[in-house]
């Protein structure tokens, strides 16, 4: 079977498997939906608890729902939400955009930063400022996104007073927001620069000492020249593939961000979705965050055969 179709029958039981997790995940957390929804200081006999638990579509059998969530999957609908009683995929999409702003400039100024500071370090290893930007990079690698979120909020927003405490916008301006999105932005791209400066300093560690360097060398080409125009992209292969999954880790640890900067984003509605045992929100909002990592592993394959021929003749 050709590579190209063995990828794609991979991705397509990937996702299988990730929309049946969607379902089935929600429904092994403690508690009782309708119970949380009617408030457990309500009385409520058993028939009212029924009827509330009828109209919800929880009365039916598992197997029974578990094809309705594929029914409804098939046809692009998302349900209606328990806590917010609003259609899900008009709320999911209205959060959304917030979070893929701050998760997009995240990975691309990580990817950016960590790209070029690896290459460097790994050029020229045996450099003070190799070792240092090294050192450096590996405490922000070391410390979890959240903590470090925490520091910065208390230190520029609590103390200092240069940024605001909380929120996306105040009065909705380019400017106000970007002032809201720098803390966050930073923290994440603190962290994913250093994930991708990792991975590219050690690439170019590997790449720098085989036949085809020394070859560029022989044709007079300087450091600088062998770095920019071969060492570089050979390197940067591994790191494509880090990026797409980095995706994924970067929009799970936005949902913390969120949380930590009080923005109203993916992060605190899946937080509240989750106090509030909110089914169709919690499926909706893993199944986009699914959707869009694998579209990311699947641009990364992309991009990886375009730097790298060899992929696409691969049998």
């Amino acid at each position: 079977m050709p590579v190209f179709y063995k990828k794609v029958l991979r991705y397509a039981l990937t996702l299988i498997m990730i929309i049946s997790l969607n379902f089935f995940i929600p429904r092994l957390m403690p508690g009782d939906p309708v119970i949380n929804l009617a408030g457990e200081e309500l009385s409520f006999n058993e028939e009212q608890i029924e009827t509330i638990r009828e109209e919800m579509g929880l009365s039916k059998p598992l197997g029974l729902q578990y094809l309705n969530y594929w029914k409804d999957i098939l046809q692009l609908k998302l349900g209606y939400s328990y806590h917010f009683h609003e259609e899900v995929s008009r709320l999911l999409f209205g959060r959304m955009q917030w979070t893929l702003l701050l998760v997009g400039l995240s990975v691309v100024f990580g990817a950016f930063i960590g790209a070029f500071f690896g290459s460097r370090a790994g050029w020229r290893s045996e450099r003070f400022g190799s070792r240092l930007s090294t050192s450096l990079f590996l405490f922000f690698y070391s410390v979890p996104p959240f903590f470090m979120a925490i520091l910065f909020l208390y230190f520029f927003a609590f103390k200092l007073g240069i940024f605001p405490l909380k929120g996306y916008y105040r009065t909705g301006t380019l400017p106000d927001i970007i002032w809201h999105l720098v803390l966050p932005v930073l923290v994440l791209t603190l962290f994913s620069s250093a994930r991708n400066f990792v991975i590219m300093r050690g690439s170019v560690l590997h790449e720098k000492n085989r036949l085809y360097p020394l070859f560029a060398r022989a044709k007079g080409l300087s450091d600088k020249q062998v770095l920019n125009r071969h060492v570089f992209w050979n390197a940067s292969l591994p790191l494509i593939t880090l990026i797409a999954l980095d995706f994924g880790f970067i929009f799970s640890g936005a949902l913390f961000i969120e949380i930590v900067f009080s923005m109203n984003g993916m992060g605190t509605l899946i937080y509240d979705s989750i106090k509030a045992l909110d089914y169709p929100v919690l499926q909706g909002a893993f199944f986009v965050i699914a959707l869009m990592v694998v579209s990311a592993n699947i641009l990364a394959d992309i991009t990886y055969s375009l730097i790298d021929p060899r992929v696409r003749h691969q049998r």
